[in-house]
């Protein structure tokens, strides 16, 4: 066991201990956990692709492999490619190797990164748009059973999918009215949650995103942990179509 891991096991033990009892705080409104078998796994798909935020994807990536810290339920999680198993250099530089193949039939949630938005003529979401791949299979992917959920500029990638038109959805601040634009239902909120479709806001909010998430499919005790583990505790609105 590493160093990294020793520390989230030994904060994973003393969170659990700490919360016994306690009732969740920043994440408390979040729906009650699904009942789903407690030995499947949890299956987390994050697409990348060349000019990706770095933040956007690095930050859900911690937060749902921590999560199996804080739970019985097996987590797994990957980066997945919509163009075949390959490498992609981020916004600014970070080069991620060993993607896996586009397989959203493996997955229960879909957590698409953004980047790039700002710079039309470089690698990015506009460059995803242009190409249509990425689009076109987000777009195939969606099924009874599986969340589709995106933060900062790549909601525009769910919009362009045609995902987000008629439906309660936020993304980036400088996004909002090309969202808005293209249909979607732009709410003003940190998350935006409406069932099977979740969005959020800018880059930091990746971490918002996956707490809720976390939250709502393993329940209250993992994601307080992992906010303790973390030292960061969730901030802003969540919007939710569920009702109180």
């Amino acid at each position: 066991m590493n160093r990294r891991q020793l520390l989230r096991a030994t904060t994973a033990l003393g969170a659990t201990g700490a919360l016994a009892g306690t009732a969740a705080t920043s994440a408390a409104a979040a729906p009650s956990a699904p009942a789903a078998a407690p030995n499947r796994p949890l299956r987390v798909h994050i697409p990348l692709f060349d000019g990706v935020e770095e933040l956007d994807f690095a930050a859900p990536y911690e937060i749902f492999s921590a999560a199996g810290f804080f739970t019985t339920r097996p987590v797994e999680v990957r980066y997945v490619s919509a163009t075949g198993a390959r490498s992609v250099t981020a916004a600014y530089g970070t080069v991620v190797r060993g993607l896996r193949p586009w397989a959203p039939d493996e997955a229960d949630l879909l957590v698409v990164p953004g980047g790039g938005y700002a710079r039309r003529d470089s690698p990015g979401v506009w460059a995803e748009i242009d190409r249509g791949t990425l689009p076109r299979a987000l777009a195939a992917a969606a099924r009874p059973g599986l969340t589709v959920a995106a933060l900062c500029t790549g909601v525009m990638l769910l919009s362009a999918a045609g995902l987000t038109r008629g439906r309660p959805c936020t993304t980036h601040h400088k996004a909002k009215a090309d969202l808005e634009g293209q249909g979607g239902r732009v709410k003003n909120a940190r998350v935006v949650d409406d069932g099977d479709l979740v969005t959020a806001a800018g880059v930091t909010s990746g971490l918002e995103l996956a707490l809720w998430l976390v939250h709502r499919e393993l329940g209250s005790d993992t994601a307080t942990g992992l906010e303790t583990m973390l030292e960061y505790e969730a901030r802003g609105t969540v919007w939710t179509s569920s009702p109180a």
